[in-house]
């Protein structure tokens, strides 16, 4: 007799859409009637980071994980055309769910897509249904080590202090050691090196738009106050899922979100790091299918 194993996984559509002259590349999973997870991306990735994560929730949300421009498949427009900086994404992330008639998601706040995210969210607040927060940084004071060299650049942004950075972060070996991050070496086994490796002639290709979304975070960061008075205003119903071996966001990162968050749930994954979907994913979409089925759905 043979058996046959449903693992009960939704399809994953990849679709382009044009916006403003621009194609736009975007992974798509669930009904198209269902309550929407929106999923903006990270550095060095793009929408790929959520491939895992999009079939194993797509039963009962409606995911959408678009590239940035100047990430994965989207296009690079001239940057005369498109502001390649925190609000220029978020107003990309704007016109991105207007044209798709968005009025209403749950927002994932990661990496980069958590500055635009954040932004936009100021914007619309009434259009969040609900945050995850999974490493993705909102007060200064809880900055880790890793972002010692952005400092010095926030400081000095002369080209020479640019090119010593793309020269020491922006290679195969920088984007590897990004990603890897400071997780044990038998969880560093669980993520995959396509994170790096299919990221890299993209960032080559991309090296003055990387150096100067490195030098903006300067500004995302003086918005931080604008960022936490959203967050104790108005409460949006908050999931935050933690890799605490993180350099750039270690565990106070995540409960400094209390403060203005108290009844966010709060959750730490003792092995995990920056990366955590590629190595808790189980635990995180337990807590993620708990926490919208209670909030969004």
């Amino acid at each position: 007799m043979m058996w046959r194993l449903s693992l009960m996984l939704a399809p994953v559509v990849h679709r382009t859409l044009e916006i403003d002259g621009m194609q736009v590349f975007y992974r798509e999973s669930g009904p198209p009637d269902a309550p929407v997870l929106l999923l903006p991306h990270g550095y060095p990735s793009s929408s790929f980071q959520y491939r895992n994560l999009m079939p194993a929730l797509g039963d009962n949300w409606r995911l959408i994980a678009p590239d940035f421009p100047g990430f994965g498949y989207t296009e690079v427009p001239d940057s005369v055309d498109f502001s390649y900086t925190f609000e220029g994404y978020a107003n990309f992330l704007e016109r991105f769910t207007e044209r798709l008639g968005l009025d209403r998601f749950a927002l994932y706040l990661f990496d980069y897509g958590s500055q635009a995210g954040l932004q936009l969210a100021t914007r619309h607040h009434d259009r969040i249904a609900a945050l995850i927060i999974q490493n993705g940084d909102a007060y200064e004071e809880t900055l880790g080590p890793n972002y010692e060299p952005l400092k010095e650049l926030w400081a000095d942004p002369s080209e020479e202090r640019k090119a010593q950075l793309a020269a020491e972060a922006l290679t195969l070996e920088g984007l590897r050691a990004e990603v890897l991050g400071e997780v044990p070496e038998h969880i560093a086994d669980r993520i995959s090196p396509d994170l790096w490796l299919l990221s890299w002639p993209v960032m080559q290709k991309n090296r003055e738009i990387m150096v100067g979304l490195a030098a903006d975070i300067r500004h995302s960061v003086e918005r931080y106050g604008e960022y936490q008075a959203y967050l104790r205003e108005h409460r949006p119903p908050t999931l935050i899922v933690w890799g605490p071996h993180d350099g750039y966001m270690h565990e106070e990162a995540a409960r400094a979100y209390l403060k203005d968050l108290p009844d966010a749930e709060l959750h730490l994954l003792p092995d995990a790091g920056h990366w955590a979907l590629e190595t808790h994913l189980d635990e995180a979409v337990t807590l993620i299918r708990e926490f919208l089925g209670r909030v969004h759905k």
